[in-house]
């Protein structure tokens, strides 16, 4: 899909981007029971994959990775990055079920705490984050997750979590879209809308200033890192790709899938920046992080900034705590 972009910012994402992340690989063996909008209302069992790929690789003494861990959580999916100690990306399905709040579900009884299926040596530590200048960012918010204390404290895993700066993005932008999305179920009546979000690493030139594409060498892919030692990356970008999904009779199938891709810079960004100045194509952004996204279903696909209106509205002050840092 196409969509209309400030010229800079087009230029800026069309050059040269990001090869490809590689497959993603479960860590360890365990079940998913009871209902949740990831697993539905059965047993599920997770095989370990780790061990068995690749089977026929002639490494005798140990295949090296990469290895992409993938959590199955009660409110998302999460693949984690060991390298880059944050996720890859994170899968959300919202609906007017998984949005509800469960009985005595209480943001105070949630702690930010290390994912323990994840080796030490690969892991995000909360010291990595304390006076680091960076707030603990949601991939998938909490406010999404209160149906049960559980599927809550579990948004809280550092697999869960990347370097966002806080005030003008993590505690105000990129709240205010995490609460579109809600709405997209609330007061759009999209009955399914599901949702990837992950980190971004773009290239910039060096000195600032826009060059022809045939300076290929001025371009570069920078960013930071925090941690003791330094080994938790800081995106430059984070991205959502959004689909929504409602029933119509006027389309062949009954329904309406509405998609659009929003890719915003880690820094602060005015209140009254539209949403539409960060729709960026999909294929863009494919190129940008090495994934696919609804890879079978986007031809069928209309833009969700033409199917609904892409205004972002602030979150109630008490839904924004909930994913509000304490690390400084």
């Amino acid at each position: 899909m196409s969509k209309r972009m400030p010229g800079r910012f087009k230029f800026f994402i069309g050059g040269s981007i990001l090869g490809a992340i590689t497959c993603y690989y479960l860590n360890k063996p365990r079940q998913l029971k009871e209902w949740s909008p990831i697993t539905g209302p059965y047993t599920k069992d997770i095989s370990p994959r780790e061990k068995q790929w690749p089977p026929s690789v002639p490494i005798p003494f140990g295949y090296p990775g990469p290895i992409n861990d993938a959590f199955p959580r009660k409110a998302y999916y999460a693949s984690y990055n060991r390298q880059l100690r944050h996720p890859n990306w994170v899968f959300e399905h919202l609906t007017n079920e998984s949005l509800k709040i469960g009985e005595g579900v209480d943001r105070k009884f949630s702690k930010f705490h290390e994912d323990p299926e994840i080796p030490a040596m690969f892991s995000a530590k909360l010291t990595d984050y304390y006076k680091s200048g960076y707030d603990r960012g949601h991939m998938a918010p909490a406010a999404d997750a209160r149906f049960s204390q559980e599927s809550l404290n579990e948004t809280f895993y550092l697999t869960n979590i990347a370097p966002q700066v806080g005030v003008g993005f993590n505690r105000d932008y990129w709240a205010f879209l995490e609460e579109f999305c809600r709405r997209l179920v609330h007061k759009e009546l999209f009955t399914d809308v599901y949702v990837f979000t992950g980190p971004a690493y773009l290239p910039y030139e060096e000195n600032g200033k826009l060059m022809p594409f045939h300076y290929a060498c001025n371009w570069y892919v920078k960013y930071k890192l925090i941690g003791d030692p330094p080994n938790v990356a800081v995106p430059t970008h984070f991205f959502k790709v959004v689909l929504a999904v409602k029933n119509d009779d006027s389309q062949t199938s009954g329904k309406l899938y509405a998609l659009d891709c929003f890719l915003i810079p880690n820094q602060s960004i005015p209140h009254n920046a539209p949403l539409e100045n960060f729709v960026v194509p999909l294929n863009a952004l494919e190129r940008a992080t090495g994934l696919k996204f609804f890879e079978n279903l986007r031809e069928k696909t209309v833009p969700l900034c033409e199917a609904t209106k892409c205004v972002l509205v602030p979150p109630l002050r008490w839904m924004i705590t909930l994913t509000q840092d304490d690390n400084f």
